[in-house]
């Protein structure tokens, strides 16, 4: 920190991480980056392998392609930072680069707010007006449902973090946390947060119930019309069709309730660190095993494209032999 007229300004954060023990640093080390590689090659394999196969191509794997997206880019915010400062003494990020990663980790999260919103609606279509599905889910469609989740994260994501970065930090420079989150810092401000924290609370209550109202209502529809399904097993491929969605949505939802609802005392950052581990690491990589294991159409895909490549791979040394 720098001082000017004995008032202590902050040009640097120091990230408390999630322990200060040494000898864990590299077991933690060791964990989080093996977490990390298996999500960066399981969300760029399922945008790989949708793009790789024109079965794939389809809205619900278009919407797909985008999640794997947002989450490859929410747990690369924070990560390689993180697996620096468990090697490194130094565990510091400067006043700008705290600033960025606050504003991508709001903007993101409200961004698959929509996304899997989107999702659901594409769903309720698909099952409840089948016959109009290609129209109504044109591409045109499609691609402004997956602009506006953008647009709109990363406006009222800039419009948060800005409002956290106006207040004045000068009690301490350590954020006791293992990326620059909105609850901790503002427990570093000294001066008063109330707009900030009623603009986050009225930010994440809004987006919360909004998002989750949109999934709700369409899964009501979804079970309705499933329900007057005459056979049991047209029931279980219109409820297949939906499981993975589901079940990133459970797992999504149910981490962040907690998290930006409350205002943020001592125990609830200590709290949201526990809670962040979730949606910033078991999350994005779970999503894909979730589309993969639960989809037949991209097992098959997979399938097809491992196929092509062992195909190719024994031309090419049939070839490379024979000459």
């Amino acid at each position: 920190m720098s001082f000017t007229n004995s008032t202590a300004v902050v040009t640097e954060f120091v990230l408390l991480g999630f322990t200060d023990r040494p000898e864990l640093q590299a077991v933690l080390f060791v964990l989080f980056l093996v977490v990390y590689l298996v999500t960066l090659t399981g969300n760029l394999g399922m945008v790989a392998l949708i793009r790789l196969d024109s079965r794939l191509h389809t809205p619900m794997y278009f919407f797909l392609t985008n999640l794997a997206f947002v989450d490859l880019c929410y747990t690369s915010n924070a990560t390689p930072q993180m697996l620096a400062t468990f090697l490194s003494e130094k565990k510091t990020i400067s006043f700008v680069g705290c600033f960025t990663q606050c504003y991508l980790f709001i903007a993101l999260l409200l961004t698959e707010f929509y996304l899997l919103a989107a999702m659901a609606y594409d769903r309720y279509v698909a099952i409840c007006d089948p016959l109009r599905y290609s129209v109504r889910m044109s591409r045109r469609v499609c691609v402004c449902l997956a602009t506006f989740p953008y647009v709109y994260g990363f406006s009222d994501g800039l419009f948060q973090a800005i409002l956290t970065f106006r207040l004045t930090f000068c009690r301490s420079n350590i954020i006791n946390h293992f990326y620059c989150a909105d609850p901790p810092l503002i427990k570093l401000s000294c001066s008063n947060a109330y707009v900030k924290e009623l603009a986050m609370l009225i930010s994440a209550s809004l987006n919360l119930s909004l998002s989750l109202t949109i999934i709700l209502v369409s899964y009501i529809f979804i079970i309705v019309a499933i329900l007057r399904i005459r056979s049991a097993e047209g029931r279980r491929k219109a409820f297949s069709t939906c499981g993975s969605h589901v079940a990133a949505v459970t797992l999504f939802y149910g981490t962040l309730f907690c998290m930006y609802v409350r205002p943020p005392t001592e125990k609830t950052v200590e709290q949201s660190k526990i809670i962040a581990v979730f949606y910033t690491f078991v999350s994005p990589v779970l999503n894909p095993l979730i589309y993969s294991l639960r989809n037949k159409d991209v097992k098959q895909a997979l399938r097809n494209v491992l196929r092509r490549n062992s195909i190719r791979t024994r031309f090419m040394t049939l070839f490379s032999s024979k000459g």
